[in-house]
């Protein structure tokens, strides 16, 4: 062989090892096969003391006594007591959003950011630079009002290796004293009451209390990769009174890693630490082998296992057909599956014996539990609990029950899309 093609097939065989790297990473699921009880028994009930210290520990995340949480449901509860707390800023706003695009809602938005910039208030603006569809005027916009606005992992041919790790993440602080998070985006189709068609159906928290501090954070870390600087000081983390009683909470930033990520960690041993019920509401629910292993597990140990997704309604078919493809493996080990009719279905919440609850961003896909930065507000509150139940028992109430003996009758051209659909899905 000659150097030259010595040097050609070198190369060759370099870009194929990367190639493949590329490929591993793409389809890498979680390391988390069980989760089990050092000794004896299962991991602790969620109403067992042991439980709070495990999942602080696993998530990397400290609950804190002391919380207000108020749990909002679409967009009419949402964004009047939004645009409120925003225009009632005085000192600093932060804002991480993954979905922008132009509307009424958009508009209304840089009406009340350009406003408070103008009357001092300082803003700091981060949007994800895939899911955001701003057009420059709108960003210039802010801009000139003194909006500091940054994308996210902008996409180039520099950043493949980050290209697929989006800032899925939901965070709104306002003063450093109080917080937003959920599965809501800036868009008018998250307007109206998640009820009838066109208007999608979400649920998002409002908190006061440390969660704030750590909802911050998040953002503090992602505002550092995307700009350099590491923001400290009393106008984003100003100081908080230890409070008693209130609400026992704590925000959970998860953020992708080789090994297992927080949002892994947390979603196994609130799976593995149900006894009686866990109900799961999702708008993209395509979880990996394992996930789905746990989750028949609990079923097959007496625990009420139930799941609401998107129906034909959803937004996108291709994750429909994926997670259709695995009803089967669930429903035959007693998890009862619902999809939503007349919209889409997007929020995100888990519930556990009516006293666990999770409100977040968090999809229980592999793409936001492994390659995303997410956050979820967790709870350990029967109050909390009871309000996440009370709302998944109406969600059915607009939902269809799948039935295991007339979803097996479905036809050979819906087989073939959930088996495309479920391949893509985990490389997509």
């Amino acid at each position: 062989m000659t150097p030259a093609s010595i040097a050609f097939l070198l190369v060759g065989m370099i870009v194929a090892f990367m190639a493949f790297i590329g490929l591993m990473s793409a389809v890498k699921g979680t390391p988390v096969d069980a989760v089990k009880r050092f000794g004896d028994g299962q991991p602790a009930a969620v109403d067992e003391p042991g439980f709070r210290t495990a999942i602080e520990l696993v998530s990397r995340t400290t609950l804190h006594a002391g919380h207000e949480v108020e749990v909002f449901m679409n967009g009419d509860e949402t964004y009047p007591r939004l645009w409120s707390d925003l225009r009632a800023a005085r000192e600093s706003i932060t804002l991480q959003l993954y979905y922008n695009e132009p509307g009424r809602m958009a508009d209304e938005l840089r009406e009340i950011l350009v406003e408070r910039a103008r009357a001092g208030v300082g803003i700091l603006f981060l949007y994800d630079a895939f899911g955001s569809s701003f057009p420059k005027e709108y960003v210039q916009a802010l801009k000139d009002a003194g909006v500091i606005a940054e994308p996210f992992r902008p996409i180039s041919v520099l950043s493949p290796h980050t290209m697929q790790n989006r800032a899925h993440i939901r965070v709104v602080c306002v003063d450093g004293r109080i917080g937003w998070t959920g599965g809501f985006g800036i868009s008018d189709k998250w307007y109206g009451n998640g009820r009838d068609e066109g208007q999608w159906r979400d649920s998002n928290v409002r908190f006061i209390g440390r969660g704030v501090h750590q909802l911050q954070s998040a953002f503090v870390a992602c505002w550092a990769e995307a700009t350099g600087e590491l923001l400290v000081g009393d106008t984003l983390f100003p100081p908080l009174e230890p409070r008693e009683g209130g609400i026992i909470a704590g925000l959970l930033h998860g953020s992708p890693s080789v090994g297992s990520t927080e949002a892994e960690r947390f979603f196994a041993l609130t799976i593995a630490s149900a006894r009686k019920r866990l109900w799961i509401t999702n708008s993209y629910f395509v979880p990996d082998r394992e996930f789905r292993r746990m989750i028949a597990d609990a079923a097959r140990r007496g625990v009420d296992t139930r799941v609401l997704t998107p129906g034909m309604s959803t937004d996108i078919k291709s994750t429909l057909y994926a997670g259709r493809a695995r009803y089967e493996e669930l429903m035959k080990a007693g998890v009862r599956i619902y999809e939503y009719r007349k919209t889409m279905m997007h929020a995100k919440t888990v519930v556990v014996d009516g006293m666990w609850g999770a409100v977040g961003s968090m999809n229980a896909d592999n793409r936001s539990l492994s390659f995303n930065e997410e956050t979820v507000l967790m709870t350990l509150d029967a109050g909390i609990g009871a309000t996440l139940e009370r709302q998944f028992t109406d969600d059915i109430a607009h939902a269809d029950e799948i039935l295991l003996a007339t979803f097996r009758q479905r036809g050979t051209i819906d087989r073939v899309k959930e088996s495309v659909a479920h391949a893509a899905w985990r490389v997509l």
